[in-house]
């Protein structure tokens, strides 16, 4: 109703504009003829002083009195045509605001309804956000707008929270997880997400606010595969690689056989498995404890300088081992946070010369790529 409210009043405004110089009074068009007239009237005048002056004779007089009056009557012929085109004038105005107010409209409504869509339904926000189509910054614009004259609508930040994730706007996707949290309260879903974003943002780091929300989802969704790979990830990170080895079989053998994250939690049980027993320096591209520890307490200055430290540490580990799925793809999301797009497509690129795209790792950095909105056009040859 409110669109065809605005409608009506842009098609008034419009006429209104069109109108205003059609309703003005129609003023007879001006004639030479006109000043013509006044000039044979003098010319008489004069005529009949000169007569009784003694000038001029009678009958020359009266030839000349004649000849004004021949050039009068024609003049005032002309005056005349001339006068009688204004009503033609009038009436064309007259058509034109009839035209205005009636076709005018009818042509534009027959024109929505033939280019239009006036049957497809409002879309509330949370179906905006859930099918964003090919505007999705329009729409994440609108959701934020909305957002901000609205911000007890947990429902929307909860909808938004993993469209920034999938963005790599992973400060405001952990912005957005604690406002649906709090508003909401707390699911599998929910904790999990928050977990992943807190994750993200310290650079991979499974941080002990990251754990305590992960084992606020295991509690709530004892099966939830998303909180048992990070939790053990962090085990790994921790260097409790006993404890790590168990958590990932352990995840391994409740998981389906397809689950895509299978073949990840096998490498994970595969470097373990091999790495030797007990407390040991941290897996390539893993922090050691005490790294984790004193991250949480910098300032975020340093942790960013401590973040990209570790990032090219990576970077370079990978280039004498590539075979190492876990940091591939570690290493794109890290750019992605440290907002490095660049860099991360060109470790895609890296990352798919040692695992083609054809093979289901391969598949698994795309797959990451597509989450990232990273473009992999022009992959490794």
């Amino acid at each position: 109703m409110l669109f065809w409210i605005l409608v009506a009043i842009l098609t008034a405004a419009v006429a209104a504009v069109l109108l205003l110089p059609l309703m003005r009074a129609v003023e007879p068009l001006p004639s030479r003829h006109s000043h013509d007239i006044e000039v044979y009237r003098d010319q008489l005048g004069e005529l009949a002083r000169d007569r009784e002056a003694g000038l001029i004779g009678s009958d020359e007089a009266e030839l000349a009195r004649a000849e004004i009056a021949r050039r009068m009557l024609a003049a005032s012929a002309a005056d005349q045509a001339v006068a009688e085109r204004t009503p033609k004038r009038l009436l064309s105005n007259r058509l034109a605001q009839a035209f205005i107010f009636l076709c005018l409209p009818a042509v534009g409504l027959c024109l929505y309804l033939t280019t239009g869509s006036p049957g497809v339904p409002a879309q509330p926000l949370a179906a905006r956000l859930a099918d964003p189509g090919d505007d999705v910054n329009i729409l994440i614009a609108k959701a934020e707008n909305h957002l901000a004259l609205n911000p007890q609508d947990g429902a929307g930040w909860d909808l938004l929270a993993p469209i920034y994730m999938r963005h790599g706007r992973v400060d405001d996707a952990v912005a957005a997880y604690d406002r649906a949290i709090r508003l909401l309260g707390p699911t599998p879903a929910r904790m999990g997400g928050y977990a992943e974003a807190l994750v993200a943002q310290a650079g991979g780091l499974v941080t002990s606010e990251a754990q305590n929300a992960l084992q606020k989802a295991l509690a709530l969704d004892p099966d939830d595969p998303r909180s048992a790979f990070y939790l053990a990830l962090g085990l790994k990170q921790e260097g409790k690689h006993t404890d790590a080895l168990a958590a990932f079989r352990k995840l391994g053998e409740r998981s389906p056989a397809d689950a895509p994250w299978l073949s990840l939690v096998n490498q994970h049980i595969a470097e373990l498995a091999a790495a030797p027993a007990g407390p040991g320096p941290a897996a390539p591209g893993n922090p050691a404890p005490g790294d984790i520890a004193a991250a949480e307490e910098m300032n975020a200055g340093d942790r960013q300088a401590m973040i990209r430290g570790m990032v090219d540490s990576l970077a370079s580990r990978l280039k004498e081992d590539p075979a190492n799925l876990e940091g591939w793809m570690r290493l794109i999301r890290s750019y992605v946070v440290l907002d490095q797009r660049d860099r991360a497509k060109d470790a895609l690129h890296d990352g798919l010369r040692a695992f083609p795209e054809t093979g289901e790792q391969g598949k698994q950095l795309l797959a990451l790529a597509r989450e990232l909105g990273i473009d992999a056009g022009g992959e490794a040859e």
